[in-house]
């Protein structure tokens, strides 16, 4: 049995044993929450350094793609002002033509990107279209027309952005997003030293012109709402389909 200096002297160790546990899960808290504080920093600048994987940061096209990208493009869907301001914060020559039509084939943004190499000429389209094809000129199809051919493309050729019609041309149904210059049909890419690859003609061609064409078509697919190819449908057997209709979740074939 412990006699009472004894048990003077357990209780006075149990107690800074107390004492020692409580102030040892202080400093484990403290260190968690040192750490938590660290890596919030630590993020706060990678962000500042990657403004491409931010989603606060406003969309510049002088950036890469990025994690924040796509979400970032959508939100331009409905805001034609933001739209131009990113143009015009990116250093982007644009020109905003006035409004035409009427009813559904109304086209209150009209814009036309002045440096775009697209043939036979720029077409106006919706600002989104327009950011959606800088975009995808400079980082998709640039750098795979030089890795298949080692060329870069001179010019995109396309088959036409406005149309006043319904989809496939039917009397009744949904309207096409050509009817408000919300698309653009993409046909053939002409490199520098004047070779042509064609949707058509290769989609089923040479083993470099067939990757070439995937590969831009994949690319695509993030940037725009609507990518359709010859794996669609035999409507689209000679040309991409790319619209920025207002839906939340992209469609890509």
């Amino acid at each position: 049995m412990l006699n009472a200096t004894d048990e003077a002297l357990a209780d006075r160790r149990s107690a800074k044993t107390r004492r020692a546990g409580v102030h040892f899960r202080g400093d484990l808290r403290l260190l968690g929450l040192m750490l938590v504080v660290g890596t919030l920093l630590a993020a706060r600048g990678w962000l500042a350094d990657h403004p491409q994987h931010n989603p606060w940061a406003p969309l510049d096209l002088d950036d890469p793609p990025g994690w924040a990208t796509q979400t970032k493009l959508v939100s331009l869907k409905d805001d034609r002002a933001e739209c131009r301001a990113v143009l015009e914060r990116s250093g982007v020559s644009f020109r905003a033509l006035d409004a035409r039509g009427e009813g559904a084939c109304r086209r209150p943004d009209r814009t036309v990107i002045d440096n775009l190499a697209l043939g036979p000429s720029v077409p106006p389209t919706t600002c989104p279209i327009g950011v959606g094809l800088t975009i995808w000129l400079r980082d998709v199809v640039q750098p795979a027309a030089r890795r298949h051919f080692g060329e870069a493309v001179r010019r995109v050729d396309h088959l036409g952005a406005f149309s006043c019609r319904r989809l496939y041309g039917r009397a009744e149904g949904r309207w096409s997003e050509h009817a408000t210059g919300n698309a653009i049909d993409v046909g053939a890419f002409v490199l520098a030293d004047g070779r042509r690859i064609t949707v058509l003609g290769d989609w089923e061609g040479g083993a470099s012109e067939r990757s070439f064409l995937r590969e831009v078509r994949d690319g695509a697919c993030p940037l725009f709402a609507t990518v359709l190819s010859p794996e669609y449908n035999a409507a689209h057997a000679d040309h991409f389909h790319f619209d920025q209709a207002g839906r939340y979740t992209g469609v890509c074939r």
